[in-house]
C-alpha cells in the first residue's frame, strides 16, 4: 500500500473488544485517516465478522471495514497492556488477542492483498514476538519492514 501512514499505540487498557474498536474509530477520525462513518461501520463489521485469529503462539486481531469509510490509507497497531478478548474469525468462542492491527484501506483489492502478507508474516512466531517486545518508537519500522516493501513515503505516526 503506497503512501500508507502508520499509527502505533502501547501503554494502553481496554475493558473489551469494543472498548478497543471505538478508540480505533475515535483516534481514525480524530487523525483525519476515515470518514465519520467509521466507527460504527467497524462496530457493524466485528459484530457480523470478528477479526480475533489464534496463532500457534499468540492471537492478533485484526478489524478492518469497507473501504467507503476511508479518507487515505493507514495501519493503527495497537499492543495493549494485557490481552483483549475478542471473538474468533473461525470460531464461536474467544481468543486473548495481544496485538491489535487495524487496517484502513481506500481499495478493496488492497485490503485483500495485505490481508494475506500481514497473515503470512504473522504466522512467523519470530517476528510476532518481536512485535510485541520492540519499544514503541521501533514497532512500525519492523512492522513495515516485514509488510510493506520498503518505500520511504510510508510515514510513522504516534498516537498519543
Amino acid at each position: 500500500m503506497h503512501n500508507c501512514e502508520v499509527f502505533v499505540k502501547t501503554g494502553i487498557a481496554f475493558e473489551d473488544y469494543h472498548e478497543a474498536l471505538v478508540h480505533i474509530g475515535e483516534s481514525m477520525v480524530q487523525a483525519g485517516i476515515v470518514e465519520t462513518t467509521y466507527p460504527q461501520a467497524l462496530l457493524s463489521r466485528e459484530a457480523e465478522f470478528p477479526t480475533g485469529i489464534q496463532l500457534e503462539q499468540h492471537a492478533v486481531a485484526i478489524p478492518h471495514c469497507d473501504a467507503t469509510h476511508a479518507r487515505t490509507p493507514a495501519i493503527y497497531l495497537i499492543r495493549p497492556d494485557a490481552p483483549v478478548e475478542f471473538f474468533q474469525a473461525d470460531d464461536e468462542g474467544t481468543v486473548a488477542v495481544s496485538l491489535i492491527v487495524a487496517l484502513i484501506v481506500t481499495h478493496p483489492s488492497e485490503q485483500l492483498m495485505l490481508l494475506r502478507k500481514l497473515f503470512s508474516q504473522l504466522q512467523e512466531p519470530a517476528f510476532f514476538e518481536s512485535l510485541l517486545r520492540v519499544p514503541e518508537d521501533q514497532l512500525a519500522a519492523l512492522f513495515k519492514q516485514h509488510v510493506f516493501v520498503s518505500s520511504p513515503e510510508n510515514a510513522v505516526t504516534a498516537i498519543t
